[in-house]
């Protein structure tokens, strides 16, 4: 058993996050032994190995454990694509046809038919002309915010948005305001207060169709409003909805707002079976300048020709009746689970989307929690800090199109006696250093 410093329900990676000390590898020895703790006693959810398809069940290995068989609400593959017959088709013939490689940067010679045929297919889409290929959604947030923003000009993010973009502000300007999240009000208020002292310098606005820990949306029409207002340009990240809500347009045509946003930027790793990201505008200046100042576009790699394909393929079946048909299962499967938990007395975040974000509370409670979910051969995602506040964790379930009522019964009942098990142990705990836990209400 660790000794209670390095207990692994002691301590967050918050008491980790600035090591002292001229080595920079020895600095670390206290981290690297608090999570050989939580390894060792089994309350290290990440780095898992998936050993079958990322399908509703699947068979999953924990760190230092023997893989298992169970239901899977791990996985970002919304609809259920990456399995797909026709998809996997479109990957075959890509090799025979390319080979697998791209073999440049796309400013080089990475490009190839497929490339070009996505961007098409992608402008058609979001009804917006101008496409740039990343090879990650990383790349793309990350890119695009550095690429664009200069150190005299202003960046106004809700404070929610996701690392890329975050990072991607920190590096390119010191002028980061963050609103209130989803406060459209508080956006306008910060953008009036920098327009009333300076005239003269950029504005990037930047927002997200679904925020991935909460499961929410904004205001988007509001917030191009006051963007036209105070001469700003909008950015709205649609890795989470795209593809898989509405009518495959995600919250910027279920809202009206097709064609409008001034910049889309999303990745392909949630809804369209591969890896890869893009930035979508219909100004033709913004992709030109961000071909050259955009580091991970101009100095990585392009997106395969397989990886091309796969989205290409993507892309016509979301759009096609069958689309329709996932999407409809995607947003039953997240309706029923959700109306399941809050059966149980369990807490989830947001409206209905791929994500249900189940509340936990408390970093040692929510380890305690995941320990017990896995046990039960149940599979999600434990969030902690830094991905989200201090005592702010949850379990982030993640759904596909083709989950069962049955399994997500059976899920649901297993997060509930995973919650009550958590809190039974800890309140028998005499070494409570992070807080007293409390078992759920009733």
């Amino acid at each position: 058993m660790a000794t209670r410093d390095c207990h692994p329900l002691n301590k967050s990676n918050a008491h980790f996050a600035s090591p002292k000390g001229p080595s920079l590898s020895d600095r670390l020895e206290n981290y690297s032994t608090w999570i050989e703790a939580r390894i060792s006693n089994g309350y290290w959810p990440y780095a898992r190995n998936l050993a079958t398809p990322p399908e509703p069940t699947a068979k999953i290995a924990y760190t230092g454990r023997t893989a298992h068989k169970g239901i899977n609400l791990a996985v970002q593959d919304y609809l259920a694509l990456s399995t797909h017959p026709e998809i996997k088709e479109a990957a075959i013939s890509a090799t025979r046809d390319f080979g697998v490689h791209s073999a440049g940067s796309a400013m080089l010679l990475g490009n190839n038919p497929l490339s070009l045929q996505l961007e098409a297919a992608l402008s058609d889409l979001l009804h917006l002309d101008h496409i740039l290929l990343f090879p990650t959604g990383w790349a793309a947030g990350y890119g695009t915010v550095t690429g664009l923003i200069r150190d005299y000009d202003h960046i106004v993010m809700d404070q929610l948005a996701h690392a890329c973009l975050q990072g991607g502000a920190a590096a390119a300007t010191k002028n980061v305001h963050r609103y209130r999240h989803l406060d459209v009000a508080h956006a306008a208020e910060i953008l009036g207060r920098i327009r009333s002292t300076d005239t003269q310098n950029a504005i990037l606005v930047i927002a997200e169709g679904v925020y991935s820990m909460d499961s929410d949306s904004p205001d988007l029409a509001a917030l191009h409003a006051s963007c036209r207002e105070f001469r700003a340009t909008l950015l709205v990240d649609v890795a989470h909805d795209l593809g898989c809500l509405g009518d495959g347009t995600g919250q910027i045509g279920m809202q009206g707002m097709l064609g409008k946003v001034d910049i889309v930027m999303g990745a392909f790793s949630k809804t369209f079976a591969s890896n890869g990201g893009f930035v979508a505008t219909s100004d033709p200046r913004i992709k030109r300048y961000l071909q050259w100042f955009a580091n991970p576009h101009t100095f990585s790699n392009a997106l395969s020709p397989v990886q091309c394909a796969v989205v290409i393929k993507a892309i016509s079946v979301i759009r096609s009746q069958e689309g329709e048909t996932r999407r409809r299962g995607l947003l039953h499967a997240s309706t029923f689970f959700r109306a399941r938990l809050r059966q149980h007395g369990l807490e989830t975040l947001g409206s209905p989307s791929a994500i249900v974000p189940v509340m936990l509370g408390k970093d040692a409670f929510a380890r305690e929690a995941s320990k017990a979910v896995a046990d039960s051969g149940t599979f999600v995602n434990l969030v902690e800090f830094p991905a989200v506040g201090l005592g702010a964790a949850r379990f982030r379930c993640q759904l596909m199109a083709t989950h069962t009522d049955e399994q997500l019964v059976q899920a649901a009942q297993d997060i509930y006696d995973a919650v009550l098990s958590a809190g039974s142990k800890l309140n028998r705990r005499s070494d409570q250093t992070d807080a007293q836990i409390s078992v759920l209400d009733g």
